[in-house]
């Protein structure tokens, strides 16, 4: 298993669907600086993490659909981290997508986020 640990301003978590993405950003203090579900578009995706861009990291659980993440932070310069599924669940405790929802786990683990 390999951590991803290198330390930013900003760590952007995304729990992705098809139709909509739970986005939560933390400061480096692990404070949430954001945190709403918006439409999954790389319009609505650049309009949340506007404000953050200046040293952001965004990790995203390997599911089918994040490829276009990659692209959309390769297009923008954003460090991109695609986590695996089973790790990311190890680290926040398999808590079900609901209770993701009510708080930051997903972007916790985007500061200590495995990857391929």
């Amino acid at each position: 298993m390999k951590f991803y640990t290198k330390q930013h301003k900003y760590y952007c978590g995304i729990d992705l669907h098809a139709r909509s993405m739970y986005v939560c950003i933390l400061d480096s203090e692990g404070e949430v600086v954001f945190h709403k579900d918006i439409k999954t578009r790389p319009d609505a995706l650049m309009i949340a993490i506007s404000p953050f861009l200046d040293d952001l990291v965004i990790a995203v659980e390997c599911m089918f659909s994040w490829y276009w993440v990659s692209d959309f932070c390769e297009d923008n310069n954003i460090t991109f981290v695609l986590g695996h599924a089973l790790y990311m669940k190890a680290i926040h405790g398999g808590k079900p997508t609901a209770m993701l929802r009510k708080r930051p786990s997903i972007c916790v683990c985007s500061r200590y986020i495995t990857y391929f």
